[in-house]
């Protein structure tokens, strides 16, 4: 089993046709153990070259809200109050710890979202 590490997109492309061809591959065979190994090295290049930025932290909130199916008066509480709300959503004041823990904690958005 001959492999190399990936440094060009040309040997990444190559990689993910070849990962194509092997992906009904048996676990624990031969070509499992290639695909598998293959595997770890695209994602690493992905890791390194397509890098995902955290979100907007206000874009956090919403998209959490959307998904709780929460309006921003449900936040009064967690922030400290409606015109609070207000001014956070339309990014007119910084969160504050207090408010990122509080978020964190009833919304379970996590920590790494609201630093940003």
């Amino acid at each position: 089993m001959t492999i190399k590490p990936i440094k060009t997109e040309h040997d990444y492309h190559k990689t993910l046709k070849e990962i194509e061809g092997l992906w009904d591959a048996k676990p624990n065979s031969p070509k499992g153990d290639r695909l598998e190994v293959l595997v770890t090295l695209v994602e690493a290049y992905e890791q390194k070259h397509f890098k995902v930025e955290p979100p907007d932290p206000v874009e956090a909130i919403k998209f959490r809200m959307e998904q709780l199916g929460l309006k921003p008066s449900d936040l009064a509480k967690i922030l400290g109050g409606r015109s609070r709300v207000s001014e956070v959503l339309n990014k007119k004041r910084k969160l504050t710890v207090d408010m990122m823990r509080s978020l964190r904690k009833h919304l379970s958005i996590p920590a790494e979202s609201l630093l940003a």
